[in-house]
């Protein structure tokens, strides 16, 4: 059936069989191009341009700069069934790969892969990769290429001769065909242009953690075990849950680290991670300046002070089994004794020596009378 294509409707995408030698200066490898054609289905106008490969971020790649020489996007978009435009083919529902998908969402296109097997679901293209292996690569065939630029500067010379080629049965040429029938009906371009991203699926560790590229970014802690998909970019990273974005962060490169914003950790976490050192001292100055110095000079005698948070906290404790007044003043004699530690004020408020003078502090503190006591008659 003879297809009629309406303007602006639908750019038709492929790689062409053929492929164009780059010669290494350094070691004279020789490393072949791919080659990426495009064009459109009313006016038959042509994109092509090298890439090394047909893998995603050259196959995203040629798709903006296929926009940007074209001034605007089509409605649809039609790929072959390539790995990186289609992630698994079917008859009805092809699977779309979810980079090219994020590509289509940000230019406002639609995908409609080609039939597997299907040559004239893109007969367009198909005809186009032909024109563009006879008009251009075959006039570059006995020219030699040292860069990925210098191949598509010829290219590009010979892609604007090849669209303004006159047409053999038809009037004008695939330049004034576009400029009269798909230029005026292409859709806008956005303000800025697509930025690659990555899609992978990861799952939320126990620590409310996920995993990318061997650094752990955070996510809400609810999500802990769930599944997320992140988008990737090189500058930030982007998880989402049921389609909802629930955490983003500037990408690093730094593996085996963390990147932790506090509103995704637990209260219990959040507290945690609060604690420092001025925090606990001006916690205790709260109690009076006794309790502080004795917390300064747990943290002080610490090569890590964090080894001495949690006796810290013990002692702050105290205040609500004995009172603040109490824990001040036993606070007050572990000073004077050089006592600073949580069993020393523990003890001292479990026996009300700090109601007891300094005058006192020399005074033993074990009975006088005890079975373990032999006194000094035992010597006689």
């Amino acid at each position: 059936m003879r297809q009629e294509h309406r303007a602006g409707e639908r750019l038709f995408v492929d790689y062409a069989g053929q492929t164009a030698p780059i010669i290494d200066r350094s070691t004279g490898e020789i490393r072949q191009a791919q080659i990426f054609v495009a064009v459109l289905g009313a006016s038959s106008y042509t994109f092509a341009e090298a890439t090394w490969s047909q893998k995603l971020p050259d196959w995203l790649g040629s798709h903006v700069r296929c926009f940007a020489f074209l001034g605007g996007t089509s409605q649809i978009l039609v790929p072959d069934n390539l790995r990186s435009g289609v992630s698994k083919a079917h008859r009805y529902e092809p699977d779309i790969n979810p980079s090219y998908r994020d590509l289509a969402e940000h230019y406002g296109v639609a995908v409609l892969p080609a039939r597997s097997r299907k040559p004239k679901d893109k007969a367009k293209v198909e005809v186009g990769v032909q024109v563009v292996e006879r008009w251009i690569l075959a006039v570059l065939r006995n020219r030699q290429f040292f860069s990925l630029g210098e191949l598509n500067n010829a290219i590009a010379l010979l892609l604007d001769r090849l669209n303004h080629k006159p047409f053999k049965k038809l009037p004008g040429s695939r330049r004034s065909a576009f400029e009269a029938l798909d230029q005026p009906a292409l859709q806008g371009l956005p303000e800025h242009p697509y930025v690659y991203a990555e899609w992978k699926k990861v799952r939320v560790h126990i620590d409310y953690h996920v995993e990318v590229d061997g650094h752990f970014y955070s996510v809400p802690y609810p999500l802990v075990r769930h599944q997320l998909e992140v988008r990737l970019t090189a500058q930030t990273v982007e998880c989402f849950h049921a389609n909802q974005r629930v955490a983003s962060h500037l990408r690093s490169l730094h593996k085996g680290r963390h990147t932790t914003q506090t509103e995704h950790m637990p209260k219990s976490h959040r507290e945690h991670a609060e604690w420092t050192p001025q925090r606990l001292i001006r916690w205790a100055e709260q109690t009076g300046p006794n309790t502080a110095g004795v917390i300064a000079y747990i943290l002080e005698r610490r090569i890590h002070p964090q080894h001495g948070f949690r006796a810290c906290l013990g002692i702050l404790r105290l205040s609500k089994q004995h009172s603040e007044a109490r824990l001040e003043a036993a606070c007050q004699r572990a000073l004077a004794l050089g006592a600073c530690s949580y069993k020393s004020l523990e003890s001292i408020l479990r026996q009300g020596l700090e109601r007891l003078p300094l005058a006192q502090q020399n005074l033993p503190l074990l009975p006088d009378e005890h079975i373990n006591l032999r006194g000094p008659g035992y010597y006689h």
